[in-house]
């Protein structure tokens, strides 16, 4: 290693930091000012269904959790400095290895479990900000703090059962499984994703919700011809008391395969008449019917193997950990770090993502309409806009970089126009 190359990477760190929080500040900025330039009206193509009082709730509701994140955004480049080049992850190393041999499996497992702890640690004055402040504020938070620490501690439990087993296993084919280590890795993985989907809603989900068959005779009727209609078979139709957390109201699809179940908040099947439910739920099944979620896996598989391909030619580059200001070249070492600064790097692809994102949702728009009523889709769409909060006026380059839902009134247009 020469000091130019560690010090050239250095450069190139800060530079790619630097560009990084100033973006995100700077996105922030603009979506608090177009939201606040348009709190005054309600757009014209909502005017009839949404009142002022709702649009301005929502635009308040979007700045305070923009601001909030303006504040994360800054924090997390503190600590991702202090980390680094501040010289906390080299301390943290060190004192591990009081105990625990440098370098050994048990030292990294620890070590990257401990820089993980600290990060939550950290963040967690925002967080408890978010649900007992905003959120609270608003009137969407149902969390009561007892609740928050027994979520907290399940969490952590399932960090310990599923998480550092996974780490541990990782960390030993880095180890162990020669040149190619991060192919092995890269297939672990994929198990690991694909046995997740159907842990999740059988053991995982229940384990924090209660989930409870649909008892609406007409409604789940009605849900049942439109699955026939659509050739959909699944595990089960279940009502979930997120009420119990949070007035915000969704449905989703949980599981692949023959573990696929229908999952709807109660806070929508209460605020939705039977139409609007089914339409949403043809929306969700969209998805699944146009391959979404297959997609989806797909390229979050592909870029997982791109990504260990490249922590697989850094591992062993000493400019790489002098660069970010770390001497203890390891592999959890290698690991951590790459973790830690490939958002960053890769910031300026999220549009993309998102863009894709916005393409699946018009889609699956598309797929519902063929399914059931259009002007349905419609009046769930105003009715979760409305009860959500949601801005019906994000600032377009903000959107267009970070949302993965298309802006409202693109959507209604679209739908009115089918």
């Amino acid at each position: 290693m020469t000091y130019a190359s560690a010090e050239a990477f250095t450069w190139i760190f800060l530079a790619a930091l630097a560009a990084y929080t100033a973006t995100r500040l700077w996105l922030a900025r603009r979506q608090i000012r177009h939201v606040l330039a348009h709190r005054e009206a309600v757009p014209p193509s909502f005017a009839a269904s949404i009142p002022l009082a709702a649009h301005q709730k929502a635009a308040d509701y979007t700045v305070a959790k923009v601001k909030l994140g303006m504040t994360g955004a800054a924090l997390d480049a503190a600590v991702l400095l202090a980390l680094t080049l501040g010289g906390l992850l080299q301390w943290l190393a060190e004192r591990w290895a009081a105990a625990l041999p440098l370098g050994t499996l048990w030292h990294g497992a620890v070590l990257i479990v401990s820089v993980l702890a600290l990060r939550a640690l950290i963040g967690l004055p925002l967080t408890l900000y978010r649900i007992f402040g905003i959120e609270e504020r608003f009137g969407f938070n149902k969390m009561t703090p007892k609740l928050f620490v027994i979520d907290a501690l399940k969490v952590i439990a399932l960090a310990a059962v599923i998480g550092v087993p996974l780490l541990v296993l990782v960390l030993w084919l880095m180890a162990g499984a020669g040149r190619y280590w991060w192919l092995y890795v890269w297939g672990v993985l994929v198990v690991f994703s694909i046995v997740m989907q159907v842990l999740v809603p059988a053991f995982i989900l229940p384990w924090f919700y209660k989930l409870s068959p649909l008892e609406d005779p007409a409604l789940a009727a009605r849900v049942e011809r439109l699955l026939g209609r659509c050739g959909f078979r699944s595990r089960g139709l279940y009502v979930m008391d997120g009420s119990k957390r949070s007035a915000h109201g969704n449905a989703f699809f949980a599981g692949v395969g023959a573990a696929k179940r229908i999952v709807l908040f109660d806070t929508l099947v209460e605020r939705l008449a039977p139409g609007e439910v089914e339409a949403v739920l043809a929306h969700e099944l969209g998805h699944y019917k146009l391959n979404h979620i297959k997609k989806n896996l797909a390229i979050g598989f592909a870029t997982t193997l791109a990504g260990l391909c490249v922590l697989g030619l850094l591992v062993g580059e000493p400019w790489f950990y002098a660069g970010l200001g770390v001497h203890a070249q390891t592999l959890a070492v290698a690991l951590l770090l790459f973790l830690l600064v490939t958002p960053v790097f890769t910031f300026f692809l999220d549009p993309l993502a998102a863009l894709l994102s916005r393409k699946y949702e018009f889609e699956a728009d598309a797929y519902a309409v063929g399914h059931s009523a259009a002007e349905d889709l419609v009046h769930a769409l105003v009715k979760l806009y409305k009860d959500n909060s949601s801005t019906l006026t994000p600032d377009p380059l903000h959107s267009a970089f970070y949302d993965s839902h298309p802006p409202a009134a693109t959507r209604i247009a679209r739908l009115r126009a089918a």
